[in-house]
């Protein structure tokens, strides 16, 4: 392997529109076995399962599936859905498809998401050999889909690759007038580059029109109720989709939950305080080892890193490629590894060389996280969850002032991260498209079960915002994981592996407030 991280699946976030993405840590992009791969899924349909909910949707309900083989071992296909769910007869779309059948006896199909938004889901399907245990790939074909906008799915399109990576590197928590202007000029810059360089599609990636897909795509496997696995954002997106179609929720697991009811501001404060939850983790981890290199305490050393980062404002990093490694560059390769705790070694290597004078491996960090490979990026999650966070909600602060009115409160939720997290707030100021969608409370009233999960340090999506929605569904039910990491589910916990298993191959509802 050429980097340390093969695969980067992201699998969630919020963020005031381009700010972080969540991510799930996979070691391979797919299964490398050689074997014969299995048949394609069935197209035998169940009662009822492609019954429209409204006549001049029929023609898409009833649609069946070509599948073909791909990429060596799988099988992919497209689903035809509309544009405009408001203007059925006019243009339509299509999403990419793939699946992992069933290894051996088949319950039926499971949806997966791995969030972002942004994420192809065909790539998650495709790391289902390492994104879910053998339990369920022997069960469920294991079935992804690019969200309108993403991936192979008529992907929005904002920026150039070079100025994408511009935006990225860009300073993420302005200091100065100069700085506070360029950082609103590259906000505008976006959002005008969606329009201009997506067309009608821009205005039609909400999270209600995905979830809305998704019920096209349930009845076109022939499935009368929707079997889901959605991590990170992709909660926010199978809650989204439960709350619109309840009597068809199957099984549901929402691991890594987002809070839809919360604000954008206050989504983007908790998180502030995830990831400073999540660094102080990693620095005791340090500081418990003889011969820290950061030293012996946690404020102290968290404070290094921080003065660090901060000095890349005035003085970038240069790297073995050529390249300089800035403070908005460095912010990434620094969060990318809070997510998992198998990837802590991978960040004191890149720390102490960056801290060194060679920032080469915080920004081979930092290209893995936004899906960089030399000057070109292996998808557009990064301009799809500005699109898609914009439209689902267009809030967002408008003016130096407005922002630096926030600062305070975020730099005492995070006195590392707390600066960055505030100006994100601005990053919706240059939505030039108006959404087609209002947000909704996400009761899902008359839903069977839907399991919520959360662990207590994950960086990206707080604890606190799985018992939200656990709350807020009608029928939602709380498993929570005590340890570090983003989401909950294949992270060595076996209470927590077990209590999922049982609930999607057999039925087997945890206890509410299960704690593992």
């Amino acid at each position: 392997m050429s980097r340390i991280v093969a695969i980067v699946v992201v699998a969630a976030l919020v963020l005031g529109g381009g700010g972080l993405v969540a991510l799930t840590l996979l070691r391979s992009v797919e299964d490398s076995s050689s074997s014969t791969p299995p048949s394609p899924p069935p197209t035998s349909v169940q009662p009822g399962a492609q019954d429209a909910p409204d006549p001049a949707l029929q023609r898409f309900y009833g649609q069946k599936l070509d599948w073909e083989r791909c990429r060596s071992r799988f099988w992919c296909a497209e689903l035809e859905v509309p544009l405009d769910y408001a203007d059925p007869g006019g243009t339509t779309i299509r999403l990419a498809l793939l699946t992992a059948p069933a290894s051996g006896k088949r319950i039926g199909a499971m949806v997966v998401n791995p969030g972002g938004p942004g994420a192809p889901g065909t790539d998650y399907a495709a790391a289902s050999a390492r994104a879910f245990r053998a339990p369920l790939r022997e069960h469920y074909d294991i079935v992804g889909f690019d969200p309108r906008g993403t991936g192979a799915s008529s992907p929005v399109d904002c920026l150039s690759d070079g100025a994408l990576t511009k935006y990225l590197a860009a300073d993420p928590d302005p200091d100065d007038p100069s700085e506070e202007s360029a950082f609103f000029t590259s906000a505008r810059a976006m959002g005008a580059g969606c329009a201009k360089r997506s067309g009608p599609v821009a205005a039609h990636v909400s999270t209600v029109e995905a979830a809305r897909d998704m019920d096209v795509l349930r009845a076109a496997l022939g499935e009368s109720e929707l079997t889901y696995f959605g991590a990170s954002y992709g909660t926010k997106l199978g809650a989204t989709y439960a709350d619109l179609y309840p009597s068809r929720v199957g099984r549901f697991v929402l691991d890594g939950a987002v809070d839809p009811a919360l604000p954008t501001r206050e989504l983007n404060l908790q998180q502030a305080q995830g990831f400073e939850t999540a660094l102080r983790a990693y620095v005791g981890n340090c500081t418990k080892t003889s011969g820290c290199f950061l030293g012996d305490t946690v404020d102290e050393d968290v404070a290094k890193i921080s003065s660090f980062l901060e000095g890349l404002d005035q003085h970038p990093l240069p790297t073995k490629d050529g390249r300089e490694v800035t403070e908005g560059d460095a912010f990434l390769g620094l969060a990318l590894p809070l997510y998992s705790r198998d990837y802590w070694l991978v960040l004191s290597t890149a720390l102490k060389s960056a801290m060194s004078g060679d920032g080469s491996t915080l920004m081979m960090l930092a290209d893995a996280y936004v899906g960089r490979t030399g000057t070109a990026y292996d998808n557009n999650s990064m301009e799809a969850i500005y699109a898609i966070n914009c439209l689902d909600d267009p809030w967002a602060r408008h003016t130096p002032a407005e922002v630096k009115a926030d600062v305070p409160a975020f730099e005492k939720a995070s006195p590392t991260f707390g600066r960055v997290f505030a100006w994100m707030g601005g990053t919706c100021a240059g939505l030039q498209e108006p959404t087609t969608s209002k947000p909704r409370a996400v009761h899902a009233a008359g839903a069977a079960p839907i399991v919520v999960t959360g662990t207590t340090r994950d960086p990206a999506t707080p604890l606190q915002w799985a018992k939200n929605l656990a709350s807020e569904l009608d029928s939602g039910v709380l498993v929570t994981r005590d340890g570090d990491g983003h989401t909950a589910y294949n992270s060595g916990n076996k209470c927590v592996d077990s209590a999922l298993e049982d609930y999607l191959l057999d039925g087997k509802v945890p206890k509410n407030g299960l704690a593992c």
